[in-house]
């Protein structure tokens, strides 16, 4: 799986105590260059840092916005209603109901139950209680529902996901203590599923820690082949994971960018990912100059400066890519690409000033290990590498011996046939790339399990108006409300009969009546349109209208109904009509999204490949990794087409899913390219383009599989979540990264680079010089 043990073939037995008689004598000891020292104390402070903010990563679901509508940038339509809204009631709800059922029929007794609950619910913190209806009964009346809206805002404040999923929680154990043995009661509606989600993505985070955690380690115990070195890079990028916290939860609590379940997840993932692979590069270098350096710190000087470039290179490609994503309107592609650009940064900045220290500090119990056990004398720090310990013997180039540069030799030597058959592979598989669903979930489709609140809703949907409790919200000028409400009612799909369509009920006011004694509940459960003293009154001319929908608020139908509302509306002269609404709050998220992979994608693609023209000093091999990563990218995609709607029965995907696909498996699948060919750059500035390719192979084989493999690993993590979505980004990141790392850069680029020659350094003087 790695070179790093081929370096052991060329190694002595500690046991007799002295490095080989060809070995050079030890240098004198000099004075280390000032940058030694700055490493060492910035090293001291990032893992200071990353100390401190470790305690913030518990923390950081506290500030999560997982609602749609705080993800829509300002100018969607729906995102104006939201605001107009916010005048005419000072409470902002979500709607929610509670599900009872028996098999057979409910009961004297359920039913007594359900309504004292009524009073109850009133009680609880969080509830809209002058919203609370009077319960309804399925027609085989085994089946009762009570709409229990919870409250989302609160002038200006808003409630966050933990506190909404306190209340929900609060609901459904008042509705279940005491209830009749055999009545059922579920959560459902758009605030019973907001909820389930919220409450997946609070335990998102502890469980991808652990399972990534778990993974990275069995995966390191057989690379390092060391029961002590995988603690190295896993306790640095948890280290780098406290410092994003550190700073990612300052500015979710302040709303400069918004966190959600989803990027916080990502987060985790892409740091232990990302992290992992920086710290192979350096401990791969790190080991290989140890057998030409008999003090650690002169090898780990050589490596840092051999390693640092390309993970500079790398991490800042990543970050570059991911801040791309802040140039769309969806707020939640805006700030994940901002968080996790903040995680790379971290993991770059702990990678190589903390790990190279981390690294050095084993000189110590290394000392006095060899004060113990004999043959750990004179290892000093190189007992990290137990059982295989590189020792100062000068034979440390792999790039002439082992299985890596027997592969290169070979993809030298059968270069044509190794760029077609791979070229030919990839694109049999883009050949299923249009048979890729990104039309959007819905709520109901976007888990892999079955949570509560989607029993309850399934319950709900089949005894009772399906498209009640989330109405869409149309604000109008006053006096063209009559017209607004007789262009909606033609609509196609708006619910018909009383009450379907009105002026919407003051809350406030009926609150207040309620409270008085003026009126009861009861008296507002008749069908209808609240009597005109119980709606709100016109503000600023305008006045704001609901128009029920018969269908569920996130299915294609309703998506459709609202986009005839709004042709319906909008054409209704001098009205100045606006629809938004849950239903409307989706179209409108999935239409920004949309609108930001094509806008993204082709900016990424550019700002990356200026980064590798810098890097590379040339135009065709910049040129030439793009090209293969982006037919790997679509190569991926076409596989997962598959995967999705034959073997996991995916409903459909995100149109976000081919964004953020794109932008880690590029941004993340290019750092391999960069590791393979600033290493071929570097060796053919010695030894020529032809050789330098082979050597750069060989050396880099190993290193660079093993991190493709981690990082797989890592995003495979995501697959095994209950959510769709994640499912999705997990498993055609990991799918494309050991497409890349496997077939692309082990195969075709060097493959693509030997047929080139050293035209692939041009217009630099190398595609001149080296031969």
């Amino acid at each position: 799986m790695s070179d790093l043990a081929e370096h052991e073939r060329s190694g002595t037995d500690l046991s007799k105590g002295a490095p080989p008689p060809d070995a050079s004598p030890p240098p004198p000891r000099r004075r280390q260059p000032w940058f030694v020292w700055a490493v060492g104390i910035a090293g001291i402070v990032f893992f200071l840092v990353g100390l401190v903010g470790m305690p913030f990563e518990g923390k950081l679901g506290e500030v999560q916005k997982n609602d749609n509508a705080a993800w829509l940038p300002g100018s969607a339509e729906s995102t104006k209603v939201d605001t107009e809204s916010q005048k005419f009631q000072s409470i902002a709800t979500i709607p929610g109901f509670v599900v009872y059922e028996r098999d057979g029929g409910l009961t004297d007794a359920d039913k007594a139950k359900i309504t004292e609950d009524l009073a109850k619910f009133a009680e609880i913190p969080g509830i809209a209680a002058d919203q609370i209806t009077q319960p309804q009964f399925s027609k085989d009346d085994s089946v009762a529902t009570v709409t229990v809206p919870l409250i989302g805002k609160d002038g200006e404040e808003e409630v966050d996901g933990e506190q909404l999923g306190e209340t929900e929680d609060a609901v459904i154990d008042t509705a279940r203590e005491g209830a009749p043995d055999g009545l059922e009661v579920l959560p459902a509606g758009p605030g019973g599923l907001l909820v389930a989600f919220v409450e997946v993505f609070g335990a998102l985070d502890g469980q991808l820690l652990l399972a990534a955690g778990v993974v990275v380690i069995l995966i390191l115990l057989v690379v390092y082949r060391s029961p002590v070195l995988w603690f190295y890079p896993l306790f640095s990028s948890l280290l780098a994971l406290g410092a994003s916290a550190l700073v990612i939860y300052p500015l979710a609590k302040n709303e400069w960018l918004t966190l959600n379940g989803q990027s916080q997840g990502i987060l985790s993932v892409v740091v232990i990912g990302a992290g992992t692979d920086y710290a192979l590069l350096l401990v791969s270098r790190y080991r290989e100059e140890l057998h030409n350096h008999a003090r650690s710190l002169d090898a780990m000087v050589t490596a840092w400066k051999g390693a640092a470039p390309a993970i500079a290179a790398s991490g800042t490609t990543v970050i570059l890519g991911l801040l791309c994503l802040a140039l769309g309107e969806l707020n939640s592609n805006k700030s994940l690409g901002p968080v996790c650009a903040i995680g790379i940064a971290c993991t770059v900045l702990i990678m190589l000033f903390f790990l190279p220290v981390f690294l050095l500090s084993a000189a110590l119990p290394g000392r006095l290990l060899g004060l113990v056990v004999r043959r750990f004398r004179g290892a000093s720090g190189r007992w990290l590498f137990w059982p295989r310990i590189p020792r100062f013997d000068q034979r440390a180039d792999v790039s002439t011996h082992g299985a890596w540069a027997r592969f290169a030799e070979g993809v030298s030597r059968r270069r044509r046939l190794g760029w077609v058959s791979t070229a030919a592979l990839l694109l049999v598989c883009v050949a299923f790339l249009p048979f890729l669903r990104t039309e959007g979930l819905s709520t109901m489709d976007s888990f892999t399990s079955e949570p509560d609140a989607i029993v309850g809703q399934k319950l709900y949907d089949a005894n009772f108006d399906a498209g009640a409790g989330a109405p869409a919200v149309i604000t109008a000028s006053a006096d063209k409300a009559d017209e607004v409400i007789a262009a909606a009612a033609k609509v196609p799909g708006v619910a018909t009969g009383p009450g379907a369509i009105c002026v919407q009920p003051d809350y406030a006011k009926i609150s207040q009546l309620i409270a008085s004694g003026a009126i009861s509940p009861a008296d507002l459960g008749g069908a209808g349109c609240a009597p005109e003293q119980l709606q709100v009154q016109p503000i600023d001319g305008r006045i704001i209208i609901d128009a029920n929908i018969v269908y569920r608020y996130d299915t294609d139908e309703a998506d459709a109904t609202v986009q005839r509302i709004r042709d319906a509306v909008h054409a209704v002269p001098g009205a100045d009509a606006m629809v938004g609404g849950s239903t409307a709050i989706n179209h409108d998220v999935l239409a920004a999204s949309r609108h930001d992979r094509n806008l993204v994608i082709p900016i990424v693609l550019v700002v990356i490949m200026i980064v590798l023209g810098a890097l590379l000093r040339a135009l065709v091999a910049p040129l030439l990794l793009m090209l293969t990563v982006v037919l790997s990218f679509a190569a991926s995609l076409g596989v997962s087409a598959l995967m999705f709607n034959y073997v996991f029965d995916f409903a459909n995907a995100d149109p976000a899913f081919p964004l953020f696909a794109f932008v880690f498996l590029v941004a993340l699948g290019i750092d391999y390219n960069i590791f393979l060919m600033t290493r071929v750059r570097e060796e053919t500035l010695v030894h020529g383009t032809q050789s330098g390719i082979t050597r750069g192979l060989s050396v880099t084989g190993g290193v660079i599989t093993s991190a493709g493999i981690v990082l797989a690993a890592t995003f495979a993590v995501l697959a095994v979540l209950p959510l769709v979505s994640l499912a999705q980004v997990g498993f055609t990141v990991a799918f494309g990264v050991l497409l890349d790392t496997i077939i692309v850069r082990s195969i075709l680029v060097p493959a693509l680079s030997h047929e080139i020659g050293k035209k692939i350094w041009w217009p630099s003087k190398l595609a001149k010089t080296a031969d």
